[in-house]
C-alpha cells in the first residue's frame, strides 16, 4: 500500500509522522510525506532518514492556521495534487483541514490534531475574531470533504463537530510513541517541561512563576529563551531554568532523569511530550483538560491552569513523598505503552482499509480508544 501524506513541520505533528510511517514500513506500507511550515531542519533530515522507505517532498507554504495563509494553501494544494498525480497513492492522509476539499483521485482520509475554534476557546475563553472566518469555513469544507476524519481522542473529535459542523465517518485512533530504548535509571530531584515559555496554551509561565518557592529546579526544554537574564535563572529561586532547543536525543535524556514531569495545560489535545514523560516513568502534574484526563485519569495528578498555588503545593508535595512519585511513575508508564506505534498503525491500518473498502449500512462508525 502507498500513502501520500502531509506534515506541518512547526509543531508536534512531524514526530507524529514520522513515528506512524515508521510503524507502517513494518506491514509493507509505503509513506511518501509532503511537509508544510518550514523547511526540514538537519535534525529533522536526520530522523527523517532513519525512517525506512520514507520519502519526503518538502515546501514551506504556511498550513492554514498561520497568518495569512491562504494563497500558500493555495499554492499548496496546487502541489498537493500534482504530488498524487505522479505518485497514484492508494490513501492521502491529510494532517491539515482545507485539503480535504480537493479533488484528489485516492480516498481522503483527514486526522484533526488540534484546531484554531478550540483553541480559543480554551486558551482565551473567547471566540476567536472575524479575521477567523474564512478558516472556520474551509476548515469545515475539507472535513466535509474526507473520507473519513480520525481525531487522536473523543474530545477533539467532538470539538470537529461541534465548531463545524456534523462529521462524516469518524473513529479515534490515539497517538503512539515508541520508548526509548535507554531504560530510565534513578530519578534525579528535577521538575521538568516541554514547552515554550511563551506558549499560552501549555501555560510554562504558570511553573516559571512557582520555580522560585520549590526546592527543587524547574527545567524549561523548549525553542523560545527566558525573559530573565541567564545569571537570574541560574541561582536558587531565580524562576525556571531554560534549557532551549533540544535535540531528540538530549531531551530523552532529560525524560530519564526527571523525576517529575509538570504541563499545567489549558488546551491540549494530545501532547506527544507527555507521552514520552510517562514511558520514561516521570511523575505526572498536567493541566486539568479534558482531553488530558481522558488519556490520562488515574494515572496522572491534575491541577486548575489558573492556580499557581494548587501547582505549587502539589509540586511540593511530590518532591517530598519519594513513595507517591514511584507509585505515579509506574502507573504513567503503564499507560503509556497502551498507546504504541503498532497500536496506532493497526488502527490506521484498518482506516486505509475501510476508506478502500467501505463498510456497508450501520458500520460507518468505528473506535479505536484506549
Amino acid at each position: 500500500m502507498k500513502i501520500l501524506m502531509t506534515a506541518d513541520t512547526v509543531g508536534g505533528v512531524f514526530a507524529y509522522a514520522l513515528e506512524l510511517s515508521r510503524a507502517l514500513a513494518r506491514h509493507d506500507v509505503e509513506v511518501m510525506l509532503a511537509t508544510k511550515g518550514r523547511l526540514l531542519s538537519s535534525e529533522q533530515w536526520r530522523q527523517a532518514r532513519r525512517v525506512p522507505g520514507l520519502e519526503v517532498f518538502e515546501s514551506s507554504d504556511k498550513p492554514e492556521w498561520m497568518e495569512d495563509p491562504w494563497d500558500d494553501v493555495a499554492r499548496s494544494s496546487a502541489w498537493l495534487l500534482d504530488l498524487e498525480a505522479q505518485i497514484h497513492p492508494d490513501v492521502v492522509h491529510l494532517n491539515d483541514y482545507a485539503h480535504g476539499a480537493l479533488p484528489f483521485a485516492a480516498p481522503k482520509l483527514v486526522v484533526g490534531h488540534a484546531c484554531m475554534f478550540s483553541w480559543f476557546e480554551a486558551v482565551r475563553r473567547e471566540p476567536p475574531p472575524a479575521s477567523f472566518d474564512r478558516y472556520r469555513a474551509e476548515v469545515a469544507r475539507g472535513l466535509a470533504g474526507a473520507g473519513l476524519v480520525v481525531a487522536p481522542t473523543r474530545w477533539m473529535l467532538d470539538q470537529l463537530a461541534r465548531h463545524y459542523g456534523p462529521l462524516p465517518r469518524s473513529r479515534v485512533i490515539p497517538h503512539g510513541r515508541s520508548p526509548d530504548p535507554e531504560q530510565p535509571g534513578e530519578k534525579e530531584p528535577m521538575i521538568l517541561c516541554a514547552a515554550r515559555l511563551r506558549d499560552e496554551a501549555r501555560t510554562a509561565q504558570l511553573l516559571d512563576r512557582v520555580a522560585g518557592n520549590l526546592a527543587w529546579p524547574v527545567l524549561l526544554a523548549g525553542e523560545e529563551g527566558h525573559p530573565l537574564p541567564a545569571e537570574a535563572c541560574a541561582r536558587p529561586g531565580g524562576g525556571a531554568r531554560p534549557l532551549g532547543h533540544l535535540s531528540a536525543e538530549a531531551l530523552s535524556c532529560f525524560y530519564r532523569r526527571a523525576a517529575l514531569y509538570a504541563l499545567p495545560a489549558r488546551y491540549d489535545p494530545f501532547d506527544l511530550s507527555v507521552l514520552e514523560a510517562a514511558l520514561a516513568g516521570c511523575a505526572l502534574v498536567l493541566g486539568d483538560t479534558p482531553s488530558l484526563r481522558e488519556q490520562w485519569e488515574g494515572a496522572a495528578l491534575f491541577v486548575d491552569p489558573d492556580d499557581p498555588e494548587l501547582l505549587r503545593r502539589i509540586l511540593s508535595e511530590l518532591t517530598e513523598r519519594p513513595a507517591a512519585r514511584s507509585t505515579l511513575g509506574e502507573l504513567a508508564r503503564a499507560r503509556a505503552r497502551t498507546c504504541s506505534p503498532e497500536r496506532m498503525a493497526q488502527g490506521y491500518l484498518a482506516a486505509y482499509r475501510e476508506l478502500r473498502e467501505p463498510l456497508g449500512p450501520g458500520l460507518e462508525t468505528a473506535s479505536l480508544e484506549p
